[in-house]
Parts: C-alpha cells; structure tokens; sequence
C-alpha cells in the first residue's frame, strides 16, 4: 500500500507572528520556519504503517510519499519528513501563498500520477488555519474521507477512523483509496536522528511546477487588511454578585 503524505512550511509554532507595518500581511522576514506540526504527525503515523507500531501490523504500507507546496526552501520540510522515515518526495515549486482550493488541485493531480491507497494530511496548517485542503482533495476526487483522527486501524480494503467531534468521539469505516486529515492526539511524532538526516540528505526528490500538473494557482481571494488581535483589557473586582451582574449588565453580556 502506498501512501502519500503532504507536508505544508509554515512559521515555527515557536516563534511570535508579527504583522507588517503596513497592515499587509505577516512578516516572515529572517525567521525560523519548519513543518506544519499536523503534517509531522500525518508523516509520522504513514511512516508507523510501514515500519509496524502505534497499532499497525509491520509492511502495512510498502511506500511513503512525501509531497510539499511552496518554495524552493521547501525541500528543507520535504527532507524533515524524509529524516521521519518517508522513502522519497514531490516538491511543488510555487512561490507566494497558495490558497487551499489550488492546493487541492495540485494534490489531485499528484495523487492520479501516484495513484496512492491512501492519504494522510494535517487537518490544518497553523499559519491560514483553514481547514480546508482535505475536505477539498476528497471532493476533487471523489473519495471517502475521515476528518480530525485520533486513532486509525487498517482492515482489509478499508480504515476504522475514530474522529474527535464536539460530542467526544465517533469512529467510522472508510472504504480505500481514502483521505484521512489528523489530528494532535493521533500520535506523538519522533524526533528524527542524526543517522536518519543524513540519509535523508540522499533521498529522491522530484521537482515539478503548477504548470506541470495544469492546475492555476492564481488567487481568489484578496487580504484587505492584516491586523493583531486587540490587546487583553484589565479586569475589574467585584464584592458582591449584584455588583456582579450589574457590571454584566453594563458590558452587554447579559
């Protein structure tokens, strides 16, 4: 079974998000980037069914394909998923934002050439928030999916997906080829060894471009303005719950 994985460069969940001066978006400028935390652990549990653990039987996937969307720095994610335990990678040269429904287009052609079993992806990237390239892929194909994962189990032909949902947990049966987006609880990504990064230093990867897979990646949407959030406003203490409500009352909350 094959299993493709795409990996998305964002800003490291470390890092402060600063906004540009001019309200024009965030500024990236000389600051630390790395992989989407929810891609690593996309790459993390594709990697587990094909070495054997977290529940999966040993050989249950044959490949892992890394796939990314982005720059030529890129490549520097493609070869963090590569240290993880993926077998090669597909760089997508494309510069400046890519919104989700192209990155579904993009992944869509990706897919019909490696015709995969199945494909794993973060349920989001931590810089848009979008939630919205999975739902979008398997739309675009036509394929069952299971969103937000906390637990997978390969059957025959088929995936039991337990899902994390307002209500608590709801467990589905998809039938393959399918899309599954994770979530943080699926699993707890290793920390790649130096051996392994520098094998990963050897592996495939294959550059292509939009133009490549026939896909426009032109926007649809345009950023009026980027702001941050306000600021959090002091507090006020009360002696009594009238005083209480009262202070409710002038706020408008009740």
């Amino acid at each position: 079974m094959k299993v493709l994985v795409p990996v998305k460069r964002v800003l490291d969940y470390n890092l402060k998000v600063r906004v540009k001066p001019d309200g024009s978006g965030v500024d990236l400028s000389n600051l630390k980037m790395s992989i989407n935390p929810f891609c690593e652990i996309a790459v993390e549990e594709a990697v587990r069914m094909k070495e054997g653990g977290g529940g999966h039987a040993k050989g249950a996937a044959s490949e892992v394909v890394a796939v990314s969307i982005g720059p030529d720095q890129a490549q520097e994610t493609l070869r963090n998923a590569l240290a993880i335990g993926a077998d090669r990678g597909i760089l997508v040269k494309a510069d400046g934002e890519v919104e989700p429904l192209a990155v579904a287009k993009l992944l869509k052609a990706v897919v019909e050439a490696e015709k995969p079993d199945l494909v794993i992806l973060g349920k989001q990237a931590i810089d848009d928030d979008s939630n919205q390239t999975g739902q979008m892929l398997a739309a675009l194909l036509d394929w069952p999916q299971a969103t937000f994962a906390s637990k997978i189990v390969l059957g025959e032909g088929k995936a039991t997906v337990t899902r994390e949902v307002d209500g608590g947990l709801q467990t589905v049966d998809v039938q393959l080829p399918a899309i599954i987006t994770t979530d943080l609880r699926l699993n707890e990504p290793r920390y790649a060894s130096l051996p392994n990064i520098m094998k990963a230093k050897k592996k495939p990867i294959d550059a292509k471009t939009p133009a490549d897979l026939g896909v426009d990646t032109a926007p649809r949407l345009k950023v009026v303005k980027t702001a941050e959030p306000p600021k959090r406003q002091g507090g006020v203490k009360v002696k009594t719950a009238a005083e209480a409500v009262a202070k409710l009352k002038e706020a408008g909350v009740i």
